[in-house]
């Protein structure tokens, strides 16, 4: 992870790469390459104030200027709508190995600055390493905060804070809130200011996202160090919303959290040292439940239930977190109601979410890959047995959103107004999906679940036999529905009468699951399909491009985007499923696996784009199939984690 010049050549080129470091409760800091925001969720401290929710923006960023022999430098990139700030040409080089460092040079001084989260804190640290040439130099840092939900932007005329100097320490009050921020600088002196203000930081991406891409920052001062003539220097500066705290040294705070992350893999493959680092951005700890959960994605997602279990064996198993993984089991079991898992997560104590038919299904995959990767037989034939049992009965018996099994075994869920699989868009009343009826990957997932519950009564020695009976009658009314003789593939929504043709990448689960709904001749064609229509370097399309609902560029405004999200935009996460049907119908070989890592050999590149050591959400369905969405996705990191960690055993 480490780039030149070339990557910012200009500024346009600079704000294409950007990085992401996390705190293990919610909080994190993001910025691009060149340092330049360009989204309200860009940050240097993104503070979770009830983890790993209620997220705050507290520090923009730092304006950093050199001083010397009459000359300014001023290090700093940033945009407004009139003005454009270049301090990326004092910039020769930017590594991430594993934490955000930037390399200046201005003449015969340099200057290396690296940035760390304090892991399970809100807290910031910024270290400078200052090696001087010839002449006395000032360095300036000047912080730029603000203290708002990181879903909105702050303007002057409703900004209220005050600041007072407390012996090495400069304390802000937001908005005469309880919470202070605390600003400290290991050198030197603070220099304060009245009312000063830096207005209109212009974000590029939030404007092509059709949002409000200006925003003002509260400027209480900056703090200033001198440096001899030939002198090297490490200056630290930190800021916190943690009480207590008082004096950091940045060196050491900075190697902890680089031996923790270099430690979280003894691998020997590049590709998989990144991708456990970035499962980790994802495993946090959550105050409602005290215990862990998996953020969807960064930016700007919570945890999802749906979100979790599917990102939950790369992210959890194949990284070696059993501890984390049986926490997370144990939350969800804590919360599962009316056999549903929360679709989202209570934070304050009230009624969760439960609006997902998927959630509590993914639940049984989940239960099985613990299960192959630990042999832990006693846990899950314990109370996690009458769990699954009593999720199975719901849907058996019917529960919410009029979730439950036909005559014919199969599972029918939803109506005209809910959205209750993975393609879930909708702007107003309009669905854009509408899949109420029987979807084709709920049904997979089903059949999916009843046979791990019949293969756990089997290893607790016997009274599942009821179940096993029942899945057998859903897998043999699964293909009989399902199947679509004339395009040699899945239907993917079955209601009543009706039977949608259009070819959607739902199918590959039936495929893919522990227990997969269709085998054989048919399961190759519903691959060979998938590959035809679907497969591109990024993942698998929505729809196929020959729909004439088709929309092969996720962009602009909140409708445009949201009509176009299931609609032939290509998921990352889908590659797994499909990875792994592909080596299930065409045998594990030498060639297949071959095939296999070319496959993912586009994503093992993507790392080195967008955000750096991660995944993105999506990507554009049309050429040159552009990264959109949030930078950093759970279940994209997870199943390319998981099917690549099987891949290369």
């Amino acid at each position: 992870m480490d780039f030149s010049r070339t990557n910012w050549r200009t500024f346009e080129r600079g704000i294409e790469k950007e990085w992401l470091i996390t705190n293990g409760i919610g909080g994190f800091a993001s910025s691009t390459v060149i340092g330049a925001n360009t989204r309200r969720y860009h940050g240097l401290l993104v503070a979770s104030l009830n983890p790993p929710v209620a997220r705050h923006l507290i520090v923009s960023k730092l304006d950093e200027t050199i001083e010397a022999d009459n000359m300014t430098y001023n290090l700093s990139s940033f945009r407004t709508p009139d003005f454009t700030m270049n301090g990326y040409q004092y910039l020769d080089h930017f590594s991430r190995n594993p934490l955000p460092c930037y390399y200046f040079r201005c003449d015969d001084i340099f200057i290396e600055k690296k940035i760390c989260m304090v892991h399970g804190k809100n807290t910031i640290i910024v270290l400078y390493h200052i090696i001087n040439g010839n002449s006395s130099i000032k360095l300036r840092l000047t912080p730029l905060l603000n203290f708002r939900d990181y879903h909105f932007n702050s303007k002057r005329e409703y900004m209220n804070f005050k600041y007072q100097e407390n012996g090495k320490r400069i304390i802000v009050t937001p908005y005469e809130l309880e919470t202070k921020i605390a600003l400290s600088c290991s050198e030197g002196s603070f220099v304060g200011l009245n009312d000063c203000f830096f207005y209109n930081m212009d974000y590029a991406i939030e404007r092509e996202r059709g949002l409000d891409s200006t925003e003002d920052h509260f400027i209480p001062g900056y703090f200033e160090a001198g440096i001899m003539p030939g002198e090297e220097k490490y200056i630290t500066f930190a800021a916190t919303i943690e009480k207590g705290e008082e004096v950091f040294d940045g060196c050491k705070l900075i190697r902890e959290e680089e031996e923790r992350l270099l430690n979280l893999t003894d691998s020997s493959d590049e590709f998989v040292c990144e991708l456990t680092r970035a499962a980790d951005d994802f495993i946090v700890y959550r105050k409602s439940t005290d215990a862990k959960t998996i953020l969807a994605g960064y930016p700007w997602f919570t945890d999802w239930g749906r979100d979790t279990m599917i990102a939950f064996p790369g992210l959890t198993l194949v990284t070696g977190r059993f501890k984390d993984a049986k926490e997370i089991l144990d939350t969800f079991k804590r919360y599962i109601s009316n056999g549903l898992v929360p679709n989202v997560f209570p934070d304050e104590g009230q009624q969760p979410a439960y609006n997902s038919v998927d959630a509590a299904l993914w639940y049984f995959q989940a239960v099985k890959s613990y299960l192959d990767y630990t042999d832990d037989k006693d846990y899950l034939t314990g109370s996690l047995l009458d769990v699954l049992t009593d999720i199975v009965n719901h849907f058996i018996n019917g529960t919410l959103y009029n979730i439950k099994m036909d005559t014919d075994g199969l599972i029918t869920a939803g109506n005209e107004q809910t959205q209750l699989t993975w393609m879930d868009a909708k702007v107003g009343d309009w669905v854009i999906t509408p899949r109420q009826g029987k979807a084709v990957e709920v049904n997979a997932l089903w059949y999916n679940a009843l046979r791990i519950l019949g293969y756990l009564y089997e290893v607790k020695g016997g009274g599942g036999r009821k179940y096993e009976e029942l899945a057998e009658l859903t897998g043999k009314s699964f293909t009989a529905e399902f199947w679509n003789e004339d395009y040699k593939c899945l239907y993917d929504v079955i209601n009543g009468e009706y039977k949608d043709t259009a070819v959607r990448p739902n199918q590959i689960l039936s495929v893919s699951l522990a227990y997969p709904a269709i085998t054989g001749e048919k399961a190759k064609a519903v691959v060979d399909m998938v590959w035809k229509k679907l497969l591109t370097p990024y993942g698998l399309r929505t729809l196929a491009a020959d729909s004439k609902e088709y929309r092969g560029q996720y962009i602009g405004n909140q409708y445009n985007r949201d009509s176009s999200y299931h609609q032939g935009t290509v998921w990352p996460w889908l590659m797994g499923p499909f990875i792994t049907a592909y080596l299930r119908t065409w045998g594990y070989n030498k060639r297949t696996r071959q095939t296999a890592l070319k496959l993912l050999g586009p994503l093992k590149e993507h790392i080195y784009d967008a955000c750096l050591g991660n995944i993105s959400e999506i990507f554009d369905g049309n050429q040159p199939f552009y990264p959109r969405g949030c930078f950093a996705q759970a279940w994209s990191v997870g199943e390319i984690l998981r099917v690549y960690s099987d891949l290369i055993k």
